[in-house]
């Protein structure tokens, strides 16, 4: 998701933003912001929203249901590092979906969220 590190967003202004994409029952868990890219965690699925083009009026949303999530890892930012690393690999996909979350996020939190998201699917 982008060059840039992204940081956590409230769930509330998501849902707000991207409600139109929400089924019902839907929440949102968890977000997070680059630049111009978001993701976030719902209690059904893992979505990532890429802004493409110049003005940003092309819009990509891919979103990757838990039960297709076969690993993921979180890996918090050590001392020189400027963020955290989340990665996802998903069935049918060579190489896992990656997202550069800011070092203020809590890689225990995210780690424990997806957790509970990816095993309680199986």
């Amino acid at each position: 998701m982008g060059l840039f590190s992204s940081h956590e967003v409230d769930p509330a202004e998501i849902r707000e933003k991207y409600g139109h994409a929400l089924i019902g029952g839907e929440e949102v868990l968890a977000a997070f912001r680059s630049l111009r890219d978001t993701a976030f965690l719902t209690n059904y699925r893992f979505v990532l929203v890429d802004v493409q083009g110049l003005t940003g009026s092309k819009i990509s949303f891919r979103s990757v249901p838990y039960r297709s999530i076969q690993s993921f890892s979180v890996e918090s930012a050590g001392t020189f590092d400027l963020d955290s690393d989340l990665k996802l690999w998903v069935t049918g996909e060579a190489m896992p979906l990656s997202l550069k979350v800011s070092r203020n996020a809590d890689p225990a939190a995210i780690q424990r969220l997806l957790a509970e998201l990816v095993l309680a699917k199986r």
